[in-house]
């Protein structure tokens, strides 16, 4: 193999593994941005529900210019209803979380007198005491600054107009930025009652001090059901003018996260596969050390680059995918394609400009962009179902990818290479097309008998690797060389060997006794 060849082939496996290792962070981020995708259009595609207002809605409704302000007021509260849920939605999808929070309007409960918002187990069921109020109460038209904010606030919640949330017990969710001057102006009026109180102990009008206690009690619990919302007043008003933008801004913060996690993934592949390279290259003396070294960092950099590209864009495309009208991209979205595409685009990219630079002819052009095609399609099926046969993030995306990648390459190279004879009579060009269907079928036997393979081993000896590689460690951090043997011996039993000694005496006992014996 040539050396340009044998160079884009380990560009092509470092792109497979680069996909396969990205599948579950843009999968689980992706679903994290489609939140905001919902909260912006008030539809759910995957679950086909509607929710009673999207942000997009609420930005349309009308406002009666005689009261502009509060117009403006109530719908940047439903909207920061809608823009919370997503936000607590979101993170719970990229930790893991089951859970969700649902505006109550959208369970079916309109105007509910006592919760805006609820949580949800992972089977929908309401989670008893999740209940909350979203109040953004502390603006008024006439300070702009916002400096009297948190004690209106309060001066609201203190009314009996709100005495039912308090009778509750619900959690209450006020704006970011005015939390902790609530909680301020909370401390500041509890000590002041406290001043009132013991002086009327001290005169003995026990009547006005029990409705001092009462004010005082009452400043307690809404401190202690006091909550910080995720959403602040400027970011619910921004939501209330541009609900487009406000939606981009949330899902670019998520896709530059998702973007830094494959980022550092594509570093350490992308390193491993350099580092082996240049050492080689060293070692045979086409290379000096400081050339390697040099090598070493620009490579890094690539990955780096390309690693967050995958990552960013991919998590944004994906997050649409899956609330997509068509129940086929909704499907597709399973797999990694979102990641492929990027990626795709990337290697299409670099290989247009060896094109436009001369470095290789136009049918050079047109067959590596064609064989890269193949092999990012083929990566992105067997990084889903390397992922599903293997439960562990990264490995069997990573693992399905470049198993993938094998087998699309070469039933490829095979079947272009023999279609590029023109002299081919028509018989043999039959002949060779069946030999590839026959060539396919057989991989898709092997990839069903690896699936196997994969499925039976690892569900019956996952948890005893784990146990046995945390026993060799501490064994090795306290230097007990017996438990180190018996957690080795674990492993080599779930592999169906036997274990030749139990402990380093034993082992001491067979090497001195001068008979013959396998490890």
């Amino acid at each position: 193999m040539g050396k340009k060849k044998k160079k884009k082939k380990n560009e092509d496996l470092l792109n497979a593994a680069i996909i396969g290792s990205s599948h579950e962070t843009i999968q689980r981020y992706g679903s994290a941005a489609k939140q905001h995708y919902v909260a912006y259009s008030g539809v759910d595609n995957e679950k086909g529900q509607t929710l009673a207002k999207g942000l997009k809605q609420i930005a349309n409704e009308k406002v009666n210019p005689n009261y502009k302000f509060q117009n403006h007021q109530q719908q940047m509260g439903y909207g920061a209803e809608v823009k919370d849920a997503a936000r607590t939605n979101s993170e719970n999808k990229i930790k893991g979380d089951s859970t969700r929070k649902v505006r109550t309007d959208d369970l079916g409960r309109v105007n509910d007198p006592v919760y805006d918002t609820v949580m949800l187990d992972g089977q929908g069921n309401v989670i008893e005491g999740s209940g909350a109020q979203m109040k953004f109460l502390g603006a008024s038209q006439s300070d702009v600054t916002g400096k009297g904010d948190a004690a209106r606030a309060l001066n609201k919640l203190q009314s009996k107009r709100f005495q039912k949330y308090i009778d509750a017990n619900a959690k209450i969710d006020v704006p970011s930025n005015q939390y902790d001057g609530i909680v301020s102006e909370i401390n500041k009026r509890t000590q002041k009652n406290m001043e009132q109180l013991e002086y009327q102990k001290q005169v003995g009008n026990a009547e006005q001090a029990q409705r001092i206690q009462e004010k005082i009690d009452k400043l307690n619990k809404i401190k202690k059901n006091l909550r910080k919302s995720t959403v602040s007043s400027d970011e619910a008003r921004f939501a209330r003018m541009h609900p487009m933008l406000s939606t981009a801004q949330d899902v670019a913060k998520i896709s530059h996260r998702a973007g830094m996690q494959v980022a550092k993934t594509s570093v350490i592949i992308g390193g491993s596969f350099s580092i082996v390279n240049n050492i080689v290259a060293v070692c045979e003396g086409r290379e000096d050390p400081d050339d390697a070294v040099k090598n070493v960092a620009k490579d890094a950099l690539v990955n780096l680059s390309d690693g967050y590209a995958t990552g960013f864009t991919g998590t944004v495309i994906e997050g649409a995918m899956q609330n997509s009208k068509s129940e086929y991209i909704r499907t597709l979205s399973k797999t990694n394609i979102a990641g492929t595409i990027v990626t795709a685009t990337v290697t299409a990219t670099k290989t247009l400009s060896r094109y436009f630079n001369g470095e290789i002819d136009g049918v050079e052009c047109m067959e590596t962009l064609g064989e890269q095609g193949t092999d990012m399609i083929a990566s992105a099926m067997f990084s889903a179902i390397g992922q599903a046969a293997i439960p562990i993030p990264v490995v069997g995306g990573l693992i399905g990818a470049m198993v993938g990648y094998a087998l699309s390459s070469a039933s490829y190279s095979i079947l272009l290479g023999s279609l590029k004879e023109a002299k081919l009579a028509h018989e043999e060009r039959i002949a060779i097309e069946n030999a590839c269907e026959e060539h396919i079928k057989m991989i898709r036997e092997y990839r069903a008998q690896m699936n196997s393979i994969i499925n039976e081993y690892l569900s019956e000896t996952t948890e005893i690797f784990n146990e046995s590689f945390t026993g060799i460690k501490n064994a090795l951090s306290i230097g007990d060389v017996d438990l180190l043997i018996d957690k080795s011996n674990a492993i080599t039993e779930a592999l169906g060997g036997n274990k030749p000694f139990k402990t380093m005496d034993e082992f001491n006992t067979r090497m001195l006794s001068g008979d013959t014996f396998k490890l």
